[in-house]
């Protein structure tokens, strides 16, 4: 499909797998790039664990080290792909941000939850992406139910799909 010859990227942190997935069939639809941000020291594979360590991070305004960073220079439009995590994105996804220049790019986040929706994460995400546009969020419960790929295609006809 067409995407106005713009380069474009996927970024995207997935724990459990939910965003990997609409990630993934974001590529499938749009001609991309797709790079995964991993922290430098994983989260621990055990659930609780994981929300401990997660829930320890956002109270401490803890951005982690990440396992490596892409250069962003070269893309125009950058998807942004995080699951919500206490009421915000997911920490790696913040240091991902935060560590890049997002000056006259425009990201497009997508946003998968366990119920409690998208939250403020575009604003969080504008607040961290400093000179950037963001655009409207796509938002998914889990890794989407069946009408998700509709969904999915829809959301990118408004922005990338001409």
């Amino acid at each position: 499909m067409n995407n106005n010859d713009k380069k474009i990227l996927i970024a995207y942190f997935s724990w459990g797998g939910n965003t990997k997935i609409i990630a993934e069939k974001i590529q499938d639809k749009v001609d991309s790039d797709i790079f995964r941000i991993e922290p430098a020291t994983p989260y621990p594979k055990n659930y609780n664990e994981a929300v401990y360590n997660a829930k320890k991070q956002h109270e401490e305004n803890i951005h982690p080290e990440l396992k490596e960073n892409i250069d962003i220079s070269n893309y125009d439009t950058i998807f942004v792909g995080t699951p919500a995590w206490w009421f915000t994105m997911a920490p790696p996804v913040m240091t991902f941000l935060g560590n890049n220049n997002f000056e006259g790019k425009t990201i497009i986040p997508f946003i998968t939850h366990g119920g409690g929706g998208g939250y403020k994460i575009s604003d969080d995400m504008e607040k961290l992406a400093k000179g950037s546009k963001v655009l409207p969020p796509l938002v998914v419960f889990g890794g989407g139910d069946i009408n998700y790929d509709k969904e999915i295609t829809l959301w990118l006809e408004k922005f990338v799909i001409k």
